[in-house]
């Protein structure tokens, strides 16, 4: 889970990759045994337990619980445990959880640690309850802060009002709870946000695999909770962020490649820096196409180039995605107290281990200790909020703020670094090409592709996307525009005898019925079985009028 571990620990784990993917160490303790964790009774009592010191919003905070399936999947086997039929609902079970601006639901009862635990009972039975023994270790690990209470209301009335609130989707690291972020979540939805999220589990079980079937997996699952988000009332679908961490900082890249709709991405030490070759693997993820926002949370002051040290040769083939992130704004934050697991509160308040990182391998750096880890955490949280009200909800005081130094920020000494990327051009894509003729007119469409071309030699219109974005413009009475992309096809495409015949019916729809029939005839002379043209040659020859649309 803690990357820079890998290098201790390779002795003693077999599998570095367990380190870096986010595996919860919840998972992690049967395989480094007992030898790395002293038992809760040796915490002390002076060592600070963790508290979230934000202040909250200018709203409460309700939580409501959704017992749900994806029932576009499978997730059950045919058979269960013993070889039997299985007799239960075999789709994807997604207990949601919700976050949401709330009224003072004073009546409501303040959600505990305890509180959230419980909900491991019904993660993946919904009907049928039943106590993992995850939940006694955490129940352990947990201590003090068991019974402390958070800021969320169990199932409070929403806000008044008719407001509508972005939407955040929050993708926990391998393994983990939906919850193990409750205070940042807690923290947005005061700012005015609807954060929701789902376990992480693997394709076919409670288990992620650390491949892209798992990465495919959990990006799914993102793009169903926005799909569901739409029925929440106050919901702005508009405005949607997914924030990642560790290996659901990879799954949400995964996402924001295949689903438009998501406009902004948060990485807390995202797995998208650890696990380049399953970026490479998936096949359709391109970080130098992509063009919304993104801030990536590093642990510590350890850089990309760093990370060839300690990673495996299989996983550093792939790209980098920070370093291809060209063409959205980048904020990348090292944050110097803080290790991997440190970015989630549910291993801020382990004790176990809180213990072992002070005790077996102080990862902390020159002073920092558990107070430090506590601040960097609230830092996190500062930050996030800022990126989700500049990009989500156009706040220049909150773009200001990113763009600043930490210590213009008041940040303590020592705890940041911050550097801001802004975004420089278009990616060579079919959709950015449209958004460059749109920014700067359909007159410089040769123009353009030109560019598009230097920039990636790879780049390529295809004839059938033209026509069909042609024949939009036709349907929307932009007749101007559509002749002047059926130029362009022509001239990338001089041998198609239907880039003549469209090009024709262009010419035809602008009264030039001579332009229309040199074409058609073209058409008919580099293909005599197109049949479309040689009736359109005849219509015009014959003064038919141009065609009907």
């Amino acid at each position: 889970m803690i990357a820079r571990l890998s290098a201790m620990w390779e002795k003693a784990i077999s599998s570095l990759q367990i380190h870096a993917a986010g595996h919860s160490l919840a998972f992690l303790l049967p395989v480094i045994a007992g030898a790395f964790f002293a038992p809760s009774a040796v915490w002390s009592q002076s060592e600070p337990v963790f508290r979230f010191s934000e202040s909250l919003g200018p709203y409460a905070v309700g939580l409501r619980v959704v017992a749900q399936y994806d029932r576009s999947r499978t997730f059950r086997y045919a058979v269960d445990e013993l070889g039997k039929p299985y007799l239960g609902v075999r789709s994807r079970p997604l207990q949601t959880l919700i976050w949401y601006p709330a009224d003072d639901g004073r009546s409501s009862k303040h959600m505990t640690m305890g509180d959230y635990l419980s909900l491991m009972q019904t993660e993946i039975e919904f009907d049928h309850p039943k106590e993992p023994v995850k939940e006694k270790e955490w129940a352990s690990a947990l201590g003090p802060t068991l019974t402390m209470p958070l800021r969320a209301l169990r199932d409070a009335p929403p806000a008044p009002g008719s407001s509508h609130f972005p939407i955040v989707i929050y993708a926990p690291g391998a393994n983990d709870p939906a919850w193990e972020n409750p205070d940042l979540c807690e923290y947005l939805a005061s700012y005015g946000y609807i954060v929701i999220a789902s376990p992480s589990l693997g394709a076919k079980s409670r288990r992620m695999t650390i491949d892209v079937g798992g990465a495919n997996a959990q990006a799914t699952d993102i793009s169903f909770l926005i799909g569901y988000s739409e029925t929440l009332p106050y919901a702005d679908t508009s405005k949607i962020a997914v924030i990642g961490m560790s290996w659901g900082g990879l799954a949400n890249l995964f996402a924001a490649a295949r689903d438009s709709r998501i406009g902004a991405l948060v990485s807390l030490d995202g797995s998208m820096r650890y696990f380049p070759h399953v970026v490479e693997e998936a096949g359709d993820v391109h970080p130098e196409q992509m063009t919304i926002p993104l801030i990536a949370f590093a642990e510590r002051d350890w850089s990309i180039e760093e990370a060839d040290h300690y990673l495996s040769p299989e996983n550093r083939a792939g790209p980098n995605v920070l370093n291809r992130w060209t063409h959205g704004d980048l904020i990348a934050v090292h944050v110097m107290d803080l290790s991997h697991a440190e970015f989630n509160s549910l291993y801020q308040r382990n004790q176990d281990f809180r213990w072992q990182l002070d005790h077996v391998y102080p990862l902390s750096q020159a002073d920092y200790g558990r107070a430090d880890a506590m601040v960097g955490y609230s830092w996190v949280a500062r930050y996030t909020l800022r990126f989700l009200d500049a990009y989500l909800k156009a706040d220049a005081a909150a773009m200001a703020f990113l763009k600043r130094r930490p210590i213009e920020n008041q940040v303590p000494p020592h705890i940041l670094a911050v550097n801001y990327r802004p975004a420089s051009g278009n990616p060579a894509s079919f959709e950015a090409f449209r958004a460059e003729l749109g920014r700067r007119g359909f007159s410089h469409a040769s123009e353009i592709y030109s560019v598009f071309r230097a920039q990636n030699p790879k780049f390529e219109l295809d004839e059938g996307m033209i026509i069909d974005w042609s024949d939009e413009l036709l349907s929307d009475s932009h007749p101007s525009e559509s002749l002047i992309l059926l130029k362009l096809n022509l001239q990338l495409h001089p041998d198609s005898s239907n880039a003549y015949l469209q090009l024709g019916t262009a010419y035809e729809l602008h009264g030039q019925a001579q332009t229309a029939m040199e074409n058609y005839r073209e058409a008919v002379t580099r293909d005599p079985l197109n049949g479309g043209a040689r009736r359109k040659l005849m219509e015009v020859s014959t003064h038919e009028g141009p065609p009907k649309r």
